[in-house]
């Protein structure tokens, strides 16, 4: 039990990070944050839908594909994930405007906390939604970092939206990309080490007293 509180509480940590740094870095430069980042932008275009319902609905339309393969735990938490996302995204948009500044500085800055935010997620077994969840999948049959495969799945969606909105557009993304991949694989990595090996290295007269 303390441990599902522990990990719901730190997807829904890396959840609002992921949103909070696509709603004041990324989605204000039209950046995309991953392949269902390129796609919800693309709906904004294309419908005029809200960023943060578009995203929800691709996310989670892309799960409803991938749930077989994640199973039901895995897939209720990166459905909890993303609209813990989502909400997040509406939530900064709306309440803390950003003023604008150098683009190549606010990239850097979001593409980092970006990375922090899917990071966490991934740790817990979530996926951060979108192509992530195919990344996820090549992680855990592949035994590899998620980051680079999350990197090759959302170039592809990278170059349709550039060719319908600016080609500019694969430059910033792929950077983004570059940028925050690293910085998942950097925190996926991160070795944490349960509090119980601690206790083994007590002296032998506190180990003693614990019994």
């Amino acid at each position: 039990m303390r441990s599902s509180v522990r990990s719901y509480l730190l997807v829904t940590c890396g959840a609002a990070i992921q949103g909070f740094a696509m709603a004041m870095f990324l989605f204000p430069n039209s950046i995309p944050s991953g392949g269902a980042g390129g796609l919800a932008v693309l709906l904004n275009y294309w419908f005029n839908i809200p960023l943060s319902f578009a995203l929800w609905f691709v996310n989670f339309s892309l799960l409803v594909v991938a749930v077989y393969w994640l199973g039901n735990a895995s897939a209720i938490g990166t459905m909890y994930g993303i609209s813990i996302t989502s909400l997040s995204i509406h939530f900064f948009t709306v309440t803390l405007p950003m003023p604008t500044m150098n683009l190549w500085f606010e990239l850097i800055i979001g593409s980092v906390i970006l990375g922090f935010g899917i990071g966490i997620l991934l740790r817990q077994g979530v996926s951060n939604g979108g192509m992530g969840v195919i990344a996820l999948l090549f992680s855990k049959y592949r035994n590899i970092p998620p980051g680079r495969p999350l990197l090759l799945l959302n170039g592809a969606i990278f170059i349709l939206t550039a060719s319908v909105i600016d080609w500019i557009i694969i430059l910033l993304a792929i950077t983004s990309q570059w940028i925050s991949t690293h910085i998942v694989d950097i925190v996926f990595k991160i070795e944490v080490h349960p509090r119980i090996r601690k206790v083994t290295h007590l002296p032998s007269s506190m180990a003693w007293r614990r019994k």
